[in-house]
């Protein structure tokens, strides 16, 4: 085969075989086809776009270019869950200890952030002691004995991927739903899920901006996901303002404690509730849904969810009397309260400043290896909708650094808008995409 051929026959719209695509990834992967022949297949690619069949063998090919992770060992049905991304996500670290406290595992391979604050091993890693990359044996080991086990993603986990995602971002081919699609689904693959779970962000603070274009990328990876043989099932939540109440490593760990112990913030924790409540049914574990939340609530009300995160950071070494203290979570130095400059409704929360206020804060990453500041955040007291009066707090911010305070301060002002109008909450679940297409949930 020659890659010229593989680009000119996407260019002129007819669909490639599996065996084209596949070799292409394989020749890419050992570097026998140069930067400039995948970039043109890229942009043919993001104009010509991809079937339902090329998109799962793009997948396929980018799962099976490194390890394939076996979890065949680990009894009962493992359950996986992606979210798209957004501000204030704290999702993970509530969902993995709800779901394995009702009996299905969840295996986690999770990376680093690069944005607005941390990924789930920095926030994993505010927890003094916590061990965030465990052996193949640790993992497999830790997911028999608790059903819980989280470790940073590897670089042989589908690195035909990693590599085709940093050209994409300078070729400007990174809208393109076949190959965000595939990219999400072909790491979740090879990461050795049986079933999938997908949190698909909508609006201002999400990659996807407009219900259209998510429906479109849900209903692509679910499509995969049948065509691989792994069930797969998307939720659209907004993301028009953050998520949870706080923004930044341990304090969203903190607020994982609290959501886990019955409190915390509604939204937050309606969303974590909607995304296990499919788990559990992919899982096995319930018929409905409806059946799934009921036994969700048992666990928290009990504090068996809580007592299963303690257990889960024990066994990776971390300080399990934060679940109890949160005081032994890092701490900054510096706080600054921002008040609001006049009184009303509050109409809209950017969640994009709020994130980018985080990061100004120390809380993420503006380049890949930058050092983070764990305690560094904010914590947002405001929702859209909310009748705020003159000088009412908005949000307090955090740093280590204090030079850092008020331009972070003038960002989170910025952020909130406030209207003399009554404002309506905007819906937190959109709908859900499963086997039979989208559905309003």
């Amino acid at each position: 085969m020659r890659a010229t051929d593989i680009i000119a026959k996407k260019r002129d719209g007819i669909e490639l075989l599996d065996s084209e695509i596949e070799w292409l990834i394989k020749a890419y992967t050992a570097d026998e086809i140069p930067d400039y022949q995948m970039s043109a297949w890229l942009m043919a690619v993001f104009f010509r776009g991809m079937t339902d069949q090329e998109t799962a063998a793009l997948t396929m090919a980018m799962a099976k270019s490194g390890e394939m992770v076996d979890l065949s060992l680990v009894p009962g049905i493992k359950v996986d869950k992606h979210s798209t991304g957004g501000v204030a996500d704290t999702t993970t670290l509530i969902l993995a200890p709800l779901v394995a406290a009702a009996g299905v595992p969840v295996a986690k391979m999770s990376g680093r952030g690069l944005g607005f604050t941390g990924g789930t091993i920095d926030k994993l890693e505010a927890i003094p002691g916590f061990k965030s990359t465990l052996e193949r044996h640790e993992f497999i080991d830790n997911l028999k004995k608790y059903s819980i086990a989280v470790t940073g993603q590897s670089a042989a986990i589908a690195p035909a991927d990693g590599k085709l995602y940093a050209l994409r971002d300078v070729t400007a081919t990174i809208e393109s739903i076949p190959l965000i699609a595939s990219s999400i689904m072909s790491k979740k693959i090879a990461s050795g899920a049986d079933k999938i779970v997908l949190d698909v962000k909508v609006g201002s603070g999400a990659f996807m901006k407009n219900k259209a274009d998510a429906i479109t990328l849900a209903e692509t990876m679910v499509r995969i996901g049948q065509l691989v043989g792994r069930e797969t099932v998307a939720v659209l939540t907004s993301m028009e303002e953050p998520l949870g109440a706080a923004i930044g490593n341990s304090l969203e760990v903190k607020e994982a404690i609290e959501v886990l112990s019955g409190r915390g913030e509604p939204a937050l924790k309606e969303v974590c509730l909607v995304l296990a409540s499919q788990m559990l049914v992919l899982g096995g574990k319930a018929l409905t849904p409806e059946a799934a939340r009921g036994q969700l609530n048992a666990l928290i009300d009990s504090k068996q969810a809580l007592a299963k995160f303690g257990e889960f950071i024990s066994a990776q070494g971390g300080e399990v009397g934060i679940v109890s203290n949160t005081a032994n979570l890092p701490q900054a130095r510096y706080a600054l309260e921002v008040t609001s400059s006049c009184q009303g409704y509050v109409k809209t929360i950017n969640a994009a400043q709020i994130g980018y206020a985080a990061m100004r804060l120390g809380a993420g990453r503006e380049y890949k290896g930058q050092a983070i500041d764990l305690a560094a955040g904010v914590i947002l007291k405001c929702r859209i909708g909310q009748y705020i009066s003159k000088n009412q707090p908005l949000a307090t911010i955090y740093s280590n650094d204090d030079s850092r305070l008020e331009q972070a301060a003038l960002v989170v002002k910025q952020a909130v808008s406030i209207d003399s109008q009554t404002v309506a909450r905007p819906p937190l679940i959109l709908g859900l995409v499963a086997k039979n297409g989208f559905v309003i949930d």
